[in-house]
């Protein structure tokens, strides 16, 4: 994968992004805490690319104001009694001095993650999320199959910058860790939608279709997801995700 800096006019105004040049199939266009970033193929000509920025430019130039004008979310600090999202509800961290991770119920309902304070923390606490998302996301996609009278695929779990999830006959579904922070529900949404491409590896309106059965308040789930992804944490070392974002496949 190649990065590199690069600025181009947009109505007017310049606008400096990150390329990045990898063996993708797709354009993608994105915006996120750390500015505007376009990925295209390996050997796509540079006016091709400046085409696909310009053919998005308001949307660009619209999201780029509004991330300046939302307020920022401080990375988060692994340290004894920090908070995050998990499934929804507030996730409070403990650090101790013994070895491996172990989540604690709470008398409230909710939960703490117990961190080994004498490795490497955020390590830990990365390791232990995304165990406990793979073992979730797992159930919800064994119940979404069993619903739906289909096999169920292999399931593996994803790390992409502009995709919550993915579906491929060949490799099965991936699905992002870092959506263990929303809310049961709308993990759900993106669980019924990546199974529903069993069915159709399209976004034909038969594969909305099968959506509907499995989801029949996608609608307003997908807008609700849109607006979550905006308020994830931050986390050091956990590539940040943004579902505003331009596909283009060739």
């Amino acid at each position: 994968m190649l990065e590199q800096a690069h600025s181009l006019v947009i109505e007017g105004t310049r606008v400096e992004l990150v390329l990045r040049r990898s063996a993708r199939r797709s354009f993608a266009l994105q915006v996120d805490h750390r500015g505007a970033r376009v990925a295209v193929p390996l050997r796509t000509p540079l006016g091709e690319v400046e085409r696909f920025v310009h053919s998005h430019g308001r949307w660009l130039l619209d999201r780029l104001q509004a991330r300046a004008a939302a307020p920022s979310i401080p990375v988060l600090e692994v340290v004894d009694g920090a908070t995050l999202p998990l499934f929804g509800r507030p996730l409070t961290l403990r650090l101790h001095g013994g070895r491996g991770s172990r989540w604690r119920p709470l008398a409230d309902g909710g939960e703490e993650l117990v961190l080994p304070a004498g490795s490497d923390p955020l390590r830990a606490l990365l390791r232990a999320l995304q165990a406990r998302a793979l073992a979730w996301y797992r159930g919800r996609v064994e119940e979404y199959c069993h619903r739906l009278g289909v096999p169920v695929p292999a399931l593996r779990l994803s790390n992409a910058r502009t995709r919550w999830g993915s579906c491929s006959s060949r490799s099965g579904i991936r699905l992002h860790w870092r959506l263990i922070h929303l809310s049961p529900v709308l993990i759900d949404y993106v669980v019924a939608h990546e199974v529903a491409h069993l069915l159709e590896m399209n976004h034909s309106p038969r594969f909305w279709a099968v959506v509907e059965r499995l989801y029949p308040d996608w609608r307003s789930a997908r807008a609700a997801l849109r607006q979550a992804a905006a308020a994830l944490p931050v986390i050091a070392a956990a590539p940040a995700t943004d579902t505003g974002t331009f596909e283009h496949e060739d």
